[in-house]
């Protein structure tokens, strides 16, 4: 028999639609995805020669369980140049992507009956991931008005005396939001005072398209001393398939996580690590990652234009990431709901979409602009002509 943690687990709606495009494409239909949460520009190739040199040299057998220590000391090194936060070497584990790193900080921290407060819309794994662990999710419901900006004055009106965490992530996935600086700092005040861990996902950090991003943690030692800074390569460098994350913490916490890492993962593959190496220290990271926004900045003009123009949709401008998250309530109450309406897009449009209620938010869609400009435009007039039928 199942236990009583999983019985309620959802799989990725995420990684649902996309497989679900890729079988329809191995099928010989054409599809257009909008689903995929990763760039599709590939690794690059300095990247990858580092990989295959590691390989080559034997790199092949375990590894610290926290990280190599070149890699722990390059991230400590990125995160004090880039994001203004001084940690040691030792203040980070580095586990196999982001979405284990979130698991494993959960682990350390909850029991059972603690509660996580997650603004709303969320990225899917949150509130799994909290309820697995028995833990209690407390989605605080952001608004479309305000820019889905979470505000210090709604925390504050969630926070009970089992309150424990606080998940932020900005720029967000799915809404792009990115948080002005003067309401995180008052955020994290809040959270200082009532004694709640922060859990800060900055995987988009580098997807900023106005303003630049703000780490949590970079604010003051108090503040830091409750917070985890969590970032990945995949999505800066368009790694994901190498599953390659990191989190820096008070050195208290990041022991106890290595210590799971070690019970759980082991180890991140080890040549991988000397990728994510590369990564940091190769000169041309910085010219790769520049053009991928740029890019993806005039993929975001583009798509806002399209989508703007459909009759009854409205679409917040966001700051960051890669994904549009546009209110398509007016024709999702017309076919049943929002999983409804991506089935008939996918069916009838091949256009491959997750909705809002994977986000905790009815009546939207997700649009990853993260796909060649041709194909982004196509695929929107794939969504209007649907939606031309459905009126």
């Amino acid at each position: 028999m199942l236990s009583r943690r999983v019985a309620k687990l959802k799989p990725s709606a995420t990684l649902t639609i996309t497989a679900k495009a890729k079988d329809l494409r191995s099928k010989g239909v054409d599809v257009i995805g909008f689903g995929a949460g990763e760039p599709d520009l590939d690794t690059p190739d300095f990247i990858k020669e580092a990989c295959e040199k590691a390989l080559k040299e034997g790199k092949t057998k375990y590894a610290p369980s926290a990280g190599i220590p070149e890699l722990r000391e390059a991230i400590a090194e990125k995160l004090l140049k880039e994001n203004g936060v001084e940690y040691k070497p030792s203040e980070i584990v580095v586990s196999t992507g982001s979405k284990m790193v979130l698991f494993l900080i959960l682990t350390a921290v909850l029991d059972e009956g603690d509660e996580v407060l997650i603004p709303s819309p969320y990225w899917v794994t949150y509130p799994e991931q909290v309820t697995i662990l028995g833990g209690v999710p407390v989605e605080i419901p952001l608004s479309e008005e305000e820019g889905f900006i979470l505000r210090a004055g709604l925390v504050e009106r969630y926070v009970t005396e089992r309150t424990k965490v606080l998940i932020l992530n900005s720029p967000n996935n799915p809404t792009g939001a990115v948080y002005p600086e003067e309401e995180l700092r008052r955020i994290a005040e809040l959270c200082v005072e009532r004694n709640i861990l922060i859990v800060s996902d900055e995987c988009y950090e580098k997807f900023v398209y106005e303003g630049r991003h703000v780490s949590v943690a970079s604010f003051s030692e108090e503040v830091k001393s409750i917070t985890f800074t969590v970032n990945s390569f995949s999505k800066t460098f368009s790694m994901t398939g190498w599953r390659v994350g990191y989190v820096a913490c008070p050195e208290k916490f990041a022991k106890v996580i290595a210590n799971l890492n070690s019970q759980t993962v082991s180890n991140v593959t080890t040549f991988a690590q000397y990728g994510a190496l590369e990564a940091l220290k190769n000169p041309e990271a910085d010219r790769f990652v520049e053009k991928m926004v740029s890019e993806f900045r005039r993929r975001r003009e583009r798509a806002l234009d399209l989508i703007s123009s459909l009759p009854g949709v409205s679409v917040v401008r966001p700051g960051g990431s890669f994904y549009l998250f546009p209110n398509f309530s007016v024709y999702s109450k017309e076919v049943g709901g929002d999983v409804r309406l991506a089935e008939v897009l996918i069916e009838e449009g091949r256009v491959a979409c997750v909705p809002g209620s994977a986000f905790g938010v009815e009546g939207y869609l997700r649009i990853s602009y993260a796909l060649p400009i041709e194909r982004l435009i196509e695929g929107i007039n794939r969504i209007k002509d649907v939606l031309d039928r459905l009126r």
